[in-house]
């Protein structure tokens, strides 16, 4: 009844929201530092235009969202034609998967990578093969020893999830520069914001050299839209071309659209967002340092932490005092907890109570 190489998959176990922890612990006040959002709140000026467009909810989006593809093509100086709107980068590796993975095909991937990825490949009934990092960073050239005939994708998150780490320019180049045309690189930047941009490569420019590569980015995190679910692709024209021709019609809401299309030009929210990120985790480098516990300098809004044999207890405390993190045991990491950079209330609270349980 059931296709077979789904019976074996895990369904995707998102971070429990605030009101299902209070409901069950029957508590109050709880903070979620596990999925990563802008604790901000959303953009203010994605909220103003949404309000102003709630009645017209009646009326079915457009499905090519176009001025949200003319505007992103203005600001990042790309073709429109070379930008596929999603449902959030989920969809968007759904597309992927959907437009180029036939059974059989190998996927080269981390096991410290996105869970999505291989999900993904499982979905279509791929075969993954996985490339152990090296200290906690892809290692490209392990990854470019192991592509073969068989090689129809490698997946790349960076700055990476759930480590925080990132690979840089030089390497980046390099690797782009010596992988076979015949194998499509997926970077997903949806941490790109919070990257030192002199460090970070500049993905676009592979584009222009015609490289098989597509570049994942989100409206989620750094503007605060990750209720609205909505994300793009940046690759070249003929790979749009295939995505779209698998695409769902309508599948960004008109209010997802018109939010992206205010957050976009919000560039003093954003600043703010950099600002607080930045700030925010010197503090709680300087705060775990004094614990005495291993962590990942990250390149996100977010820090990978390494308890040990303690994880499981620090993790199910935290929840008990309304602390909600994110453990890594399905990342075959089970001595780590990741935890969002939040606001400086946030962050003191989550210090004060670690120091007590540890």
């Amino acid at each position: 009844m059931y296709r077979k190489n789904i019976l074996n998959i895990e369904p995707y176990r998102p971070g429990k929201p605030v009101k299902e922890v209070e409901r069950e612990l029957g508590i109050a006040g709880s903070y979620k530092l596990a999925s990563n959002e802008n604790l901000l709140g959303p953009s203010p000026r994605a909220l103003l235009v949404i309000k102003k467009h709630l009645k017209n909810l009646n009326y079915y989006p457009d499905g090519s969202c176009y001025y949200l593809r003319n505007a992103l093509s203005e600001r990042l100086k790309i073709n429109p034609d070379q930008i596929v709107l999603g449902n959030g980068s989920d969809e968007l590796l759904q597309i992927i998967g959907l437009t180029f993975i036939n059974p059989g095909d190998e996927a080269i991937i981390s096991p410290e990578g996105f869970i999505r990825y291989p999900m993904i490949v499982n979905i279509m009934d791929g075969k993954n093969v996985f490339v152990n990092m090296k200290e906690h960073i892809y290692d490209l050239k392990a990854m470019l020893d192991h592509v073969n005939e068989k090689t129809k994708i490698i997946f790349i998150a960076n700055p990476n999830n759930p480590t925080g780490t990132a690979v840089y320019k030089n390497e980046m180049d390099d690797f782009i520069n010596k992988i076979s045309d015949n194998v499509v690189v997926v970077l997903d930047e949806a941490y790109y914001e919070f990257t030192d941009k002199n460090k970070f490569p500049d993905s676009l420019q592979y584009l222009n050299n015609n490289k098989k590569v597509i570049v994942l980015r989100t409206f989620s995190k750094i503007y605060g839209l990750a209720g609205l679910r909505i994300g793009y692709a940046l690759t070249t024209k003929k790979i749009a071309e295939y995505m779209n021709k698998v695409r769902c019609p309508f599948n960004v809401n008109s209010l997802a659209e018109l939010g992206a299309l205010s957050a976009l030009d919000d560039d003093k929210y954003v600043a703010k967002t950099i600002k607080l990120i930045n700030k925010e985790k010197k503090y709680l480098y300087s705060k775990i340092d004094k614990i005495n516990i291993k962590y990942l300098p990250s390149e996100t809004n977010f820090i990978l932490i390494n308890f040990g044999a303690k994880a499981a207890y620090i993790f199910n405390s935290l929840l008990q005092e309304g602390i909600i993190v994110r453990p890594m045991g399905m990342y075959n990491l089970p001595e780590w907890l990741r935890v969002t950079i939040g606001t400086h209330p946030m962050n003191q609270k989550f210090i004060e109570k670690l120091k007590v349980l540890l």
